[in-house]
């Protein structure tokens, strides 16, 4: 946890690396293919530095897709997520209407129940989802942090997969992914 604000904090005051402003790329390697992530840390820079503390301390490394939610013809998003017991806590919540980033095709949003609870599920967005952002369905909306460059392709797949009838609760029922998509490994690609 010390670790946690201590990064966080040098991250938001300037210092060295954290601080750049520059755009960096994940790479998601997963049973369906690879997945590239712009991470977007000048507009959404408490999201990002949470995403990149977990890729770099590898706690996506084996964890999965295991949402596939449909959206409508040529719409929906898939998720991933870590285990409870390798999250890190939740950060502030940093809503599209304060970014200026959007639930287009192709973002990549953290998933959260209410503001300020986000820790390490992602969702991406297949077609425009704009109705997530801040002022849509929920008033504080989800926070988009970054964009898939390379891999829609894989995303597409990991969408079209099959998915349990029984399994998942409320809305989420029918959208689990059986079998999960494994992510193999999350690492910088710069």
């Amino acid at each position: 946890m010390r670790k946690l604000i201590l990064t966080l904090l040098l991250f938001l005051l300037g210092g060295p690396a954290l601080a750049q402003d520059a755009p960096v790329r994940i790479l998601f390697e997963t049973s369906e293919g690879e997945i590239v992530i712009e991470v977007d840390r000048a507009r959404a820079p408490v999201t990002a530095a949470n995403f990149l503390l977990h890729v770099d301390q590898g706690r996506y490394d084996g964890a999965t897709f295991y949402r596939a939610m449909p959206g409508g013809p040529g719409r929906g998003l898939i998720q991933a997520g870590v285990d409870h017991r390798r999250r890190l806590p939740p950060v502030a919540h940093e809503p599209t209407s304060r970014t200026g980033l959007s639930h287009v095709d192709g973002a990549v949003s953290i998933a959260r129940d209410a503001p300020g609870t986000a820790t390490a599920d992602i969702t991406i967005m297949i077609g425009d989802m704009t109705y997530l952002d801040a002022g849509g369905a929920d008033p504080d909306g989800y926070a988009v942090f970054g964009r898939v460059v390379r891999g829609m392709d894989t995303v597409g797949r990991i969408h079209r997969a099959p998915t349990s009838p029984t399994e998942g609760e409320g809305a989420m029922r029918g959208q689990m992914l059986e079998p999960r998509v494994r992510i193999l490994s999350a690492r910088r690609t710069d």
